[in-house]
């Protein structure tokens, strides 16, 4: 068993990150995750908050049964679910997140993926998207969680990092205009990365795919 990375302060950091948060209630960036060496891993607000692209639609398409979309944000695969009668349910630890995706007509709650949550062990489909393999900087703790909240014969949709990469780190929310967040862990997983923490967690990667620049992994248990 894999114990549960330091969630807690990656909860607070995003709660009490006012730039995210100030981001999300414009719809629009500039937002970043800066590294304590200075380097800056860009967040697309913009394409957070509009209706699903191309890319989206290709994990639109592989979600079976009841979806749990964790890290939601503002919710716009959650929204398309619920538009397409698909029951489905976002989870983020941002209030301003979660609000956004009911205000848009979907279900959300304000919980942490390590939090008691409902239906566990009998949701269909899990999305990690976004880059959010990295919750908690702890992927093979995070893969661990998604393995007991899926029904038996479920799947998990990954969006990993485009490159080669598996690194962990401290990181802020920083708005590039001064404004930044408390320190969380995060980590960056690329596909090579990704399918070496799948089985021994229970999961066995299915199918890879990318769509322009974003890369995927569907995994079953």
């Amino acid at each position: 068993m894999t114990a549960a990375p330091d969630t807690a302060r990656s909860v607070r950091a995003w709660r009490d990150g006012d730039p995210y948060t100030n981001a999300l209630r414009a719809g629009r960036g500039p937002l970043y995750l800066r590294r304590g060496d200075g380097w800056l891993l860009p967040l697309d607000v913009e394409r957070w908050c509009a209706a699903p692209d191309g890319a989206d639609a290709t994990v639109l398409a592989r979600c079976r049964g009841p979806v749990l979309d964790v890290g939601c944000g503002p919710g716009r695969l959650v929204v398309a679910l619920a538009a397409r009668g698909r029951p489905a349910l976002g989870i983020d630890v941002s209030p301003a997140a979660v609000d956004r995706t009911i205000r848009a007509g979907g279900t959300a709650l304000c919980r942490s993926v390590f939090d008691p949550l409902p239906k566990e062990g009998r949701w269909a489909t899990v999305l990690l998207m976004d880059g959010n393999i990295g919750i908690g900087g702890d992927p093979a703790a995070l893969l661990y969680r998604a393995a007991q909240l899926v029904a038996p014969g479920g799947t998990l949709v990954v969006e990993t990092a485009a490159q080669d990469v598996d690194e962990r780190v401290e990181v802020r929310v920083d708005d590039g205009r001064g404004g930044r967040g408390p320190a969380f862990p995060w980590s960056r997983v690329g596909h090579r990365a990704l399918r070496s923490y799948a089985e021994p967690t229970g999961w066995h990667p299915r199918t890879h795919w990318h769509y322009a620049e974003r890369h995927f992994t569907q995994l079953t248990r």
